[in-house]
């Protein structure tokens, strides 16, 4: 019976001290609730939020939840299963460090960089907690203890500082979340380089031998690492330089940035890729047209229209010579229109016979006739002397469908497959016939670079500049952008970028910075200049210019040459028919004289 009351002595003594306990638990809970609820206060000072998202079952963060002016979204299973479009202004917060298991990639992504603050309880070490998250590349992360009423510590995880964990106190004018990425403290960026000029070049640095980049593309790289104290760990592919592998391994996130271009006709996962660094236009990169041979100028300046006009004042300037030679329409007839030798020697600026005791109205004709034969003999004049000074060109081509006349078009294999992807109608017109395809990227860039005649390229408006001013030493330009034969006016074109990058917000903002800051446009403007520099681009003539005849040749007038001696053969043959036709006359006339004096003394 002893045993058995002090067994119920013991339950008892035990029974109290656990309620004691629950009260002291239920009294110190609404401290922790309020001591919870300035921390969230204090966190929209530092920076607002309007959503909050709990992960966890119910916990202390439920209850807070009701006492804020947010949004509230309870995730009590961990995790969504579907894509939330969550604002870039939610506090993520979470019962233990356990209760987030987020499995939707696009929800990850877009919650990566937002603030976390997670309720420890146990003997959980706030170390493991940061490194768990840092596996995650999430890295603002904070959290709170069960004792945070009386201590008022908030943890906080710092990526490149050491120790890792922060201590903040509640009361300290300390921020609790920072950029962790403002200063990397020499962590490497992988990074791989096209090596496609003018976008990234190699160098050797004369001063300390190392190998550097350049290039409009590899400055905004190299200034990054340098404003955010980094270094870059330029990584050699071998002769595997070319952009479909670089893409490739930014998908697969073996590399953070690419040093190369991305152009919005490929890119199918925007998470791949930054903000647009470059607007542009995709189009064709012609061969200039040859000018027109000199025996050709003689046709090109008779234009059918002028002619018309110089053939009806011909013809109003003879019938009105026809009418006031008499001042009478007797003579009028289409022979002596056609015909008439004064009007046509006028015209041509040849002298013509002028009447004793003409008339003022046939003056007046005269003086018309005299001041339009100025006016034509001096604008073919004019002509001839500018087309032969320097002829025009052949016309341009004005249609995808025709490009298969002159030159075929000369594409690397990626760039086909985003034309193709996009459903381009331009590049549908095209026949097949008339694309030359390489697979290799670099191979077809240097027939490009080297201005190869046999070939038309595809080129972007950016790179077109370097040519175009390459083309300023050239005797003759050798290609044209054509304008209006374009794949694309508005093409953007991004730096490829690892999804889960954690610093893509600060290089988007540095890239921005550059572009307003007037970087980009200078770097592009001496691209050319660059390339010489480093013995990417030779400064010569290309052009192979024609060589320079000093004067015409008999073949350059041979053309007018034969035109006129098959004119002075039709005039013979007119002059020869016409005095066949007085002789006939004659013969006729002698002939029917004959013939009455026989038939007169016949009837005697």
């Amino acid at each position: 019976m002893e045993t058995m009351a002090w067994w119920i002595i013991l339950l008892l003594c035990a029974g109290n001290s656990g309620a004691q306990l629950m009260d002291i638990a239920s009294k110190s809970e609404p401290y922790l609730e309020e001591s919870l609820f300035n921390l969230l206060l204090r966190l929209q000072l530092e920076e607002t939020y309007d959503t909050l998202l709990v992960y966890g079952e119910d916990c202390v963060f439920h209850s807070l939840s009701r006492r804020l002016d947010v949004s509230t979204v309870l995730v009590s299973a961990g995790s969504t299963n579907f894509d939330w479009n969550f604002s870039s202004l939610t506090l993520i917060v979470s019962c233990d460090p356990e209760a987030e298991r987020e499995a939707t990639y696009r929800t990850l992504i877009k919650l990566q960089r937002n603030r976390r603050l997670l309720h420890l309880q146990g003997n959980i070490q706030p170390e493991s907690v940061c490194n768990r998250y840092s596996q995650m590349e999430q890295y603002n992360i904070a959290m709170v203890r069960e004792d945070f009423n009386q201590t008022g510590v908030v943890y906080a995880c710092r990526l490149f500082e050491n120790p890792k964990v922060d201590e903040v106190n509640l009361l300290d004018i300390r921020e609790i979340y920072i950029e962790n990425f403002k200063n990397m403290l020499g962590k490497p960026i992988r990074t791989v380089a096209d090596l496609l000029p003018p976008r990234s070049m190699i160098y050797l640095d004369a001063k300390s031998g190392d190998k550097k980049l350049t290039g409009y593309v590899a400055n905004l790289i190299t200034n990054f690492a340098e404003k955010v104290n980094a270094s870059l760990q330029l990584e050699d592919l071998g002769n595997k330089y070319i952009v479909r592998e670089i893409l490739k391994m930014v998908e697969n996130e073996e590399l953070d940035i690419g040093t190369t271009l991305d152009i919005s006709l490929r890119t199918a996962i925007l998470e791949t890729s930054s903000y647009p660094y470059i607007l542009t236009s995709y189009c064709l990169m012609l061969h200039v047209p040859a000018q027109l041979p000199y025996n050709m100028v003689y046709a090109i300046i008779l234009d059918r229209l002028v002619l018309g006009i110089i053939f009806l004042l011909f013809c109003l300037l003879s019938v009105l010579l026809i009418y006031s030679k008499k001042m009478s329409w007797q003579d009028l007839s289409l022979a002596n229109i056609l015909l008439n030798d004064k009007s046509l020697r006028g015209l041509l600026g040849q002298s013509f016979p002028f009447p004793a005791n003409a008339s003022k109205h046939l003056r007046i004709i005269f003086c018309i006739l005299c001041f339009a034969s100025i006016m034509i003999t001096t604008m073919y004049e004019a002509y001839l002397q500018s087309f032969f000074t320097n002829p025009p060109s052949e016309s341009k081509i004005h249609s995808f469908r025709d490009i298969g006349k002159h030159h075929p078009v000369a594409i690397p294999s990626i760039e086909i497959d985003a034309l193709i992807r996009t459903n381009n109608s331009n590049f549908q017109e095209i026949r097949k016939d008339d694309l030359v395809i390489f697979d290799n990227l670099p191979e077809c860039y240097v027939l490009r670079d080297s201005f190869n005649s046999s070939y038309s390229f595809a080129v972007t408006g950016d790179r077109w500049s370097s040519y175009a001013e390459q083309q300023e030493l050239f005797k003759e330009p050798v290609f044209y952008f054509a304008r209006d034969l374009c794949f694309s006016r508005l093409l953007f074109m991004s730096i490829p970028l690892r999804a889960h990058l954690p610093y893509r917000h600060l290089f988007e903002e540095h890239m921005m910075r550059q572009q307003e800051f007037g970087l980009v446009i200078f770097w592009r403007g001496n691209s050319f200049f660059d390339m010489v520099r480093l013995g990417l681009t030779p400064l010569k003539d290309l052009s192979h210019p024609r060589a320079y005849s000093p004067s015409l040749l008999l073949e350059d007038v041979s053309g007018i040459l034969k035109l006129y001696l098959a004119a002075m053969v039709l005039s013979i043959f007119c002059f020869l028919l016409e005095l066949g036709e007085k002789k006939w006359r004659r013969w006729r006339d002698l002939a029917k004289q004959l013939c009455s004096k026989f038939d007169f003394r016949r009837g005697l």
